[in-house]
């Protein structure tokens, strides 16, 4: 029987363009609920990879539930948001140390994380 993944190992599987997505579809969500149908046409997805893409949400711990009126979060939009990996920007060393520069908790996370890989 197959492992469950952690949200970690699901995060690198968020490729740039479904993250887009992934976002376009909490966006949607985050307005209220919509129909399946609604959120296919939108982000021009067959029922395939909506459901995909439901599945790595929740894999990622943001959950969908479908009620009587549509699809929406279980959570407030900006919770699921902090819960949503941003893919690999592909920056150079330099910007990443530059973009660390501040006093914010992700200025200190790129900072912590530029710090692990230069030991």
């Amino acid at each position: 029987m197959g492992r469950k993944r952690t949200k970690r190992q699901a995060s690198k599987l968020v490729t740039p363009d479904r993250a887009a997505r992934l976002y376009r579809l909490l966006r949607l969500l985050g307005r209220g609920p919509r129909s399946r149908d609604v959120l296919t046409q939108r982000l021009h997805l067959n029922v395939r990879g909506f459901y995909r893409d439901l599945e790595m949400l929740e894999k990622l711990g943001i959950s969908v539930i479908l009620g009587a009126r549509g699809y929406s979060l279980a959570l407030e939009r900006s919770e699921a948001l902090t819960l949503l990996p941003f893919p690999d920007p592909g920056l150079t060393f330099a910007e990443a140390e530059q973009l660390a520069k501040g006093r914010t908790a992700a200025h200190r996370k790129l900072k912590q994380l530029i710090g692990q890989m230069v030991k």
